[in-house]
C-alpha cells in the first residue's frame, strides 16, 4: 500500500528482521484523516504514533522474510522437565514424598512414589510455571506485536540442591534491536505485569487454603517445612499486609504450596524490576531515564552488595547479573533514541515502580 501521499519525508531502515520506516505526516491528514485510516488498514505490518517536535510522525514496520525457524523440541523439553523438577519440589513441600537430603537416595525413591504422591506436587508447580509462563508470555507477545524477533520462553530446571523450588525462571531472547525507547519499554513493563497479574490472586488463595495449617510460634512470619527441616520466608509490603489481612496476627505461619507459589512470583517479578544491566527494570529505567541509567545501576549494585550481609544469595545474583551482562552495567543503545517516550509510558513508569517497592524483598530467606 502507497502511503507517501499522506507523508511529508520519511525514512527507510531495513533490519534484518524486519523494515522500520519513521514518516512524517502531512498536517491535513495528523488526525488521522478518513483517507490514511483507510490506506493504514491495508498496511502489512503494525504502526504506531509519535507526537515529536517538528510534527506527528507515524511509525511503520513490516516483517521481511526469512524468519529463522523455531526449535519447538527443545523448549517444550524445557518446559517438561521445569514441570518435573517443580512437581517433584511440590510433592515434598506437600510432604507426600519424603525429603531426604542425600540427592542420591532421593532420586531413587521417587519412582517408588505413589500416583497421588507425584499429583500432590501439582499445587505448587502448576500455579509456578503459570506464573513464569505469564511472565515470559507477556514480553513475546508484545515484542511480536512490534515484529521484533524474539526467541519462545526457554524454561530452566535445575535439581532441588541447592534450590527446593526446581526451576531457576524462564527468558527469551529478544534477536534483534529494539526501535526506540516506547518499545523497549513496552516489552519490559509487559512481563512483570502479567506475572503480578496471575501470582497475586494464586497467593491469596494460598494463603486462605494455608490457614488451617498449625502455625509454629518459632518463626516470626512465614515457614516451610521440608521434610523435618524448615525453611523462614521473608515479607515483602505486599505479603506483609495479605498475610495479616487473610491469616491474622499469627507468628510462624506454615504456607501451603500454592501460597509459596504465589510467594515465588512476587519475588521473582522484585528481582526483575531491580534496576540492573539486561534485567526488566533496566530496560524500563533506560527507557524512560537514559541518561541516568548506568548511574543508578552502580547505586543498586552497591546496595544488592551491601545487602548479602543479610542474606548470601544477593552476593549470588549480583555475580549472575553481572556474568549475563558481561560485566558491563550500561545498557545497549536502541536504534531512534531520540524518539520521545509517550506520556502515557512515564505515567506507568509510576506505577511499576511501586510495583517494585509492594514487592521488594529485602531478606527473602532470613537465615
Amino acid at each position: 500500500m502507497d502511503l507517501t501521499a499522506f507523508l511529508v519525508a520519511w525514512r527507510h531502515t531495513p533490519l534484518r528482521d524486519r523494515e522500520v520506516i519513521d514518516a512524517l505526516v502531512h498536517p491535513a491528514h495528523v488526525g488521522p484523516s478518513p483517507e490514511l485510516t483507510a490506506a493504514l488498514t491495508q498496511w502489512p505490518g503494525s504502526y504506531y504514533w509519535s507526537d515529536e517536535p517538528d510534527g506527528r510522525h507515524l511509525i511503520l514496520t513490516r516483517p521481511t522474510p526469512g524468519r529463522p525457524r523455531e526449535r519447538w523440541g527443545l523448549h517444550v523439553a524445557l518446559f517438561a522437565l521445569t514441570l518435573l523438577t517443580t512437581t517433584v519440589a511440590g510433592a515434598i513441600l506437600s510432604g507426600t514424598i519424603p525429603y531426604d537430603p542425600n540427592p542420591i537416595r532421593l532420586l531413587r525413591g521417587l519412582p517408588a512414589a505413589g500416583l497421588g504422591a507425584w499429583a500432590s506436587g501439582l499445587a505448587f508447580s502448576l500455579p509456578l510455571l503459570a506464573i513464569l509462563l505469564a511472565h515470559e508470555l507477556g514480553h513475546y507477545l508484545t515484542a511480536r506485536r512490534y515484529q521484533l524477533d524474539v526467541s519462545p520462553p526457554y524454561f530452566i530446571p535445575v535439581p532441588l540442591f541447592p534450590s527446593f523450588v526446581g526451576t531457576m525462571g524462564a527468558f527469551i531472547r529478544l534477536r534483534t534491536v529494539v526501535s526506540d525507547r516506547r518499545q523497549l519499554f513496552d516489552v519490559g513493563v509487559a512481563g512483570p505485569i502479567a506475572g503480578f497479574v496471575v501470582a497475586l490472586p494464586v497467593l491469596v488463595v494460598g494463603l486462605v487454603l494455608g490457614r488451617p495449617l498449625s502455625p509454629d510460634p518459632a518463626f516470626p512470619g512465614m515457614f516451610l517445612r521440608i521434610g523435618q527441616a524448615a525453611a523462614a520466608l521473608g515479607d515483602s509490603p505486599l505479603t506483609w499486609a495479605l498475610r495479616r489481612l487473610i491469616v491474622g496476627p499469627l507468628s510462624g505461619v506454615r504456607l501451603h504450596p500454592l501460597a509459596f507459589a504465589g510467594w515465588v512470583g512476587m519475588f521473582v517479578t522484585m528481582l526483575n524490576l531491580l534496576p540492573l544491566a539486561q534485567l526488566d527494570g533496566g530496560h524500563l529505567l533506560y527507557a524512560v531515564f537514559p541518561g541516568w541509567h548506568e548511574r543508578v545501576a552502580r547505586a543498586f549494585l552497591l546496595l544488592t552488595a551491601v545487602m548479602g550481609a543479610w542474606w548470601w544469595g544477593w552476593w549470588v545474583w549480583v555475580l549472575l547479573v553481572l556474568a549475563l551482562s558481561r560485566g558491563r552495567l550500561g545498557h545497549p543503545p536502541v536504534l531512534d533514541s531520540y524518539r520521545p517516550l509517550p506520556p502515557s509510558r512515564r505515567r506507568l513508569a509510576w506505577g511499576v515502580l511501586l510495583l517494585f517497592l509492594v514487592t521488594f524483598t529485602p531478606v527473602p530467606f532470613p537465615l
